[in-house]
């Protein structure tokens, strides 16, 4: 097995998992005021109100359809009644609608981001480095769903990259696994792990922001002081 081999499905990924956490907590830690999504709304918002809702409806259901592939064996899934056809099937129309959703939410974000002159020029480096590494994910993503499975023939990651994926877990890592992985496959991980370690840097921070609380919070009642004039 060779270094390179070792570096990228070993050490690289835990690499990624450390920076993420401490990076994390060091910016939380130092930086709260700018923990946020910086919206650039103001400067221009048909673009951003297009891409935006295309992008996140469509990763997340991109993020479940990794959970569903990546984190429960191949096993299981066949032993509720899922058979590789149905599976390969649903891969293919589910993950790939919502794959095509998410790519374009980002192309239009991507195109905002670098064509639009005001936010470009307000956008900071880590602003455009990351949206180009979104948009390379998930294109490779959608590639390697739709393109590679129609027309290269469908690859079995559920029995290379997802036991090598749960191994990391462990502190068990195969990385023998991801030998035969095609390439796209594998510039696809990388990429996303890449994301992992640049994400506590950027705008992605705003992810645990989410207000969650805003649901159950009681709603907030307004009264006119008594006697004042309208």
């Amino acid at each position: 097995m060779s270094y390179w081999n070792q570096f990228l499905w070993v050490i690289f990924p835990y690499m990624m998992i450390a920076i993420t956490i401490v990076g994390h907590i060091y910016r939380y830690s130092t930086d709260q005021m700018n923990w946020s999504s910086r919206s650039s709304e103001i400067l221009e918002n048909k673009t951003l109100r297009w891409g935006s809702l295309l992008f996140h409806y469509g990763i997340i259901f991109v993020f479940f359809g990794h959970v569903l592939g990546l984190l429960i064996p191949k096993t299981f899934i066949s032993a509720i009644g899922i058979n590789y056809t149905l599976y390969h099937n649903m891969a293919i129309y589910i993950g790939g609608t919502a794959g095509t959703i998410t790519v374009i939410g980002i192309f239009l974000l991507l195109i905002r981001r670098y064509g639009n002159k005001r936010v470009s020029v307000t956008s900071s480096f880590g602003d455009k480095f990351i949206i180009v590494l979104l948009f390379l994910i998930v294109g490779f993503g959608i590639y390697n769903t739709l393109f590679y499975n129609l027309y290269f023939g469908h690859f079995e990651y559920r029995s290379t990259i997802s036991p090598w994926f749960r191994s990391l877990f462990i502190f068990s890592p195969d990385p023998k696994l991801m030998l035969h992985v095609p390439l796209t496959y594998k510039i696809h991980i990388i990429l996303a792990f890449l994301a992992f370690g640049v994400w506590p840097f950027t705008r992605l921070v705003h992810i645990w922001s989410i207000p969650i609380a805003y649901i159950k919070r009681s709603h907030i009642v307004y009264r006119r002081r008594c006697g004042e004039v309208k």
